[in-house]
């Protein structure tokens, strides 16, 4: 019993040190001004949460392999989620076909602990083009295309140039 409690007090004090390395700050624009972010079957208010609040946490999840101290934040300028909503029947729904590929425009700059500026771009331009040529894996995931090409662009241009 003794040798749990001695494990579980040990990550206790070590699993923070690792919990976040880097962090991320997103800061939107008007959801109205967006190219496509409309709701298939819930309301216009709720959806912009729900994207935000997913985009947010991805970005936050991707920020924690930043070395320490180092801030990555972000201005979305626009978003052409995956899809594109049709009627059908009563209801809306969003129709994912490889012509409705994800975009996502956004300004971002890199900081590290004693703030300067590591790496920094405006009107960057994401788009996958072949989103359903690749390997699905997680589809179920919420907002998985876009999650998929900002995972990807990060590594490529975030990750890669750290060195």
């Amino acid at each position: 019993m003794n040798s749990v409690k001695s494990i579980a007090m040990a990550m206790c004090i070590t699993l923070p040190a690792f919990a976040h390395a880097g962090e991320s700050v997103v800061k939107w624009q008007n959801f109205k001004d967006y190219r496509d972010v409309r709701a298939s079957s819930q309301g216009k208010a709720s959806y912009h949460k729900q994207i935000a609040t997913q985009f947010e946490k991805h970005f936050s999840k991707l920020a924690e392999q930043l070395p320490k101290g180092y801030k990555l934040n972000l201005e979305i300028t626009d978003i052409d989620l995956a899809g594109d909503v049709r009627y059908g029947g009563m209801d809306e729904i969003r129709v994912v076909k490889p012509i409705y590929f994800p975009r996502i425009k956004l300004n971002y700059s890199l900081v590290d602990n004693d703030g300067s500026v590591i790496s920094e771009a405006n009107d960057v331009e994401l788009k996958d083009m072949g989103f359903m040529d690749k390997i699905k894996m997680g589809r179920d995931e919420p907002f998985f295309y876009e999650k998929r090409l900002i995972t990807e662009w990060f590594g490529e241009q975030i990750l890669a140039n750290l060195d």
